[in-house]
């Protein structure tokens, strides 16, 4: 006989540790150590997005996090693409348009230091959490079990029912399904045909639900207990939540982008690459509409490190890299604690009658 969603949820959380099913999602640069306690203080899963941390940088965030609670979190990694083929006449197209939305580009820019991947590994590893999270791909076999070996689980991210069976395959013990809706960058394995993976949360769930036999975790415009409810009732065994995290105090993120958060409505935020080379969604602002006439934008991660300056040197909406999902505007200010209570608490009403 079928578990019910309510029992599937509390299954998932005896075997990760948690009082909720809601996990924070792991965003590169706007996960302080803060949301993170604050979330698990809930009973939550917290989350470090480590993609162009330093290990030394990783290992103060964990340190802080398990200072401040002892609830469980997620270190994700992005899986690196091949090096890019360089176009240089378009670079230099690039930096011309791009001079007039910050500072001079220089062509030297184009070429930032890259983070190493296997130092960020052992990073992780030794740090020892309860998950460690991936995106964009799946990690080397070795890793895997290496992970096995130490009790982690890995959670992959995957973004159509083919990556989600490579995923088990390869060894996750849990797979994250992330609906188009998601802010931030799409997780997709395949960045030159990102197009076939442009597949609603609500659609994808349920095929993936089908598809493998492990848990799944729902995520991708989830921003209140009614997504909540929806997820669980379609398969999930929790919910993964970022963009309705980032207008709470412990998110810490400057306060045009919050604003926008606020009151975006669906139609206000687009998918782009005017910001890394990567496909991701952000608040629709002045610069993404102009770059989507403007001059092709650069594979990642050349894109990203051309529009570095102009994204550390934003004070308003128009150049800022503003991440977020669909659901934007559902995103409330209380503390991210009151706040994921209170939407368990909501769900479980909602799925109890």
């Amino acid at each position: 006989m079928p578990i019910s969603p309510l029992e599937k949820a509390e299954t998932f959380c005896t075997s990760h540790n948690l009082q909720i099913p809601i996990l924070m999602a792991p965003m590169a640069n706007a996960c302080p150590a803060s949301l993170s306690i604050a979330v698990t203080n809930a009973g939550g899963m917290g989350a470090c997005g480590c993609y162009m941390m330093r290990p030394e940088q990783i290992k103060n965030w964990v340190q802080t996090v398990r200072s401040g609670s002892n609830g469980v979190f997620q270190l994700n990694l992005w899986i690196p693409d091949p090096d890019p083929i360089r176009d240089l006449k378009n670079e230099a197209e690039l930096r011309d348009f791009l001079g007039r939305w910050g500072p001079k580009v220089n062509p030297r820019d184009a070429e930032a230091s890259k983070i190493d991947f296997d130092e960020q590994c052992e990073a992780i590893i030794a740090l020892g959490p309860s998950v460690i999270s991936s995106i964009m791909g799946i990690y080397p076999a070795p890793f895997v079990a290496r992970l096995k070996n130490q009790g982690i689980k890995w959670f992959a991210t995957v973004t159509s029912v083919t990556e989600a069976l490579a995923a088990e395959a390869a060894g996750a013990d849990v797979i994250v399904a992330q609906g188009v809706e998601a802010g931030g960058h799409r997780g997709s394995f395949n960045t030159d045909d990102v197009s076939r993976s442009l597949v609603g949360l609500f659609s994808l769930l349920p095929a993936v639900v089908d598809a493998v036999k492990i848990p799944v975790v729902a995520a991708g415009g989830i921003g209140d207990a009614r997504g909540i409810a929806a997820a669980l009732l379609l398969g999930a065994s929790a919910v993964q939540i970022g963009t309705g995290l980032l207008r709470t105090p412990e998110a810490r993120i400057a306060a045009p982008w919050a604003n926008a958060i606020g009151s975006a409505s669906p139609e206000d935020t687009v998918p782009t690459r005017a910001f890394s080379g990567r496909l991701g969604r952000s608040i629709r602002t002045a610069y993404t509409e102009a770059a989507e006439k403007g001059p092709k934008p650069a594979p990642f991660p050349i894109q990203r490190n051309l529009t570095k300056a102009m994204r550390e040197s934003a004070t308003d909406i128009d150049t800022m890299q503003a991440w977020a999902g669909q659901s934007a505007g559902l995103a409330r200010t209380e503390s991210a604690t009151e706040l994921v209570s209170e939407l368990w608490n909501t769900a479980k009403k909602l799925l109890k009658s």
